[in-house]
């Protein structure tokens, strides 16, 4: 987070933070598989399910760095702040401590010694990885494909999952979470696998996700964006409400 930091100073683009945190996390997953002293086959899935994760939404991320301009969040943040490089080093350290958190699911996961029901958990953990993963990259998809079209500024995505959901791709983040929740089942440390959905819902709902997401939303699309409110479900995906239906 501090190379991150350096690199950010140089380009006044804070939006790499999120580019790291993946990437750290899939370093994280990959330090508990190997240094656990659970089941193999389980560390191993752990390793393979969370540096997948981690890599896909890293790509993604890194693109975003690559060939956009800073994210609206950051940019709001760089004014508000007035660019206190002081306060920019405080939030990327903040977010090496949020790797350390959310890594606590991992933890779990690697100690999970194994037992004769774990087959079925495990099929049960890869079927929810495999469904959040691909609903998370779908959304993600549509979402780029929107941005770059010449008559989508000014304008709110409202194709494929957008249709039915203000955040797919944070829905689907966060269902990913309970993955590590029932590969966990067993461990002597699996209440701490709970924390992965708890604190990306909290985190989502109150801080870096759909509260700053949607304030930047309602600055650059403001009436096109209060109808998206009005009409679509804020998180969890569900048909969109028709003109004149109670709100």
């Amino acid at each position: 987070m501090t190379v991150g930091w350096t690199i950010q100073y140089r380009t006044r683009n804070a939006t790499l933070v999120d580019a790291i945190w993946s990437a750290t996390m899939g370093l994280a997953a990959l330090f508990y598989a190997a240094m656990g002293s659970g089941d193999p086959l389980i560390r191993g899935l752990l390793a393979l399910c969370g540096a997948l994760w981690a890599l896909r939404l890293f790509l993604h991320l890194l693109d975003r760095v690559r060939h956009e301009d800073e994210d609206g969040r950051y940019r709001y943040l760089r004014e508000h702040w007035q660019d206190s490089q002081p306060k920019f080093f405080a939030f990327f350290q903040a977010q090496a401590l949020f790797t350390t958190i959310f890594s606590l699911p991992f933890l779990a996961v690697a100690a999970n010694p194994g037992t004769e029901q774990s087959s079925a958990w495990i099929v049960a953990a890869l079927v929810v990885w495999l469904a959040s993963l691909s609903g998370e990259a779908i959304a993600d998809r549509q979402l780029a494909q929107f941005r770059h079209r010449p008559d989508s500024r000014g304008r709110t995505c409202r194709e494929g999952l957008w249709r039915y959901s203000r955040h797919p791709n944070y829905f689907f983040e966060w269902t990913h979470w309970f993955a590590y929740v029932l590969l966990a089942v067993g461990s002597p440390i699996g209440w701490l696998a709970i924390l992965g959905p708890v604190l990306m819902l909290v985190s989502l709902y109150r801080f870096t996700g759909i509260p700053y997401t949607e304030a930047q939303a309602l600055r650059s699309r403001g009436d096109d964006y209060r109808d998206y409110q009005a009409s679509t479900s804020p998180f969890i995906p569900w048909f969109p409400k028709t003109r004149g239906s109670r709100p």
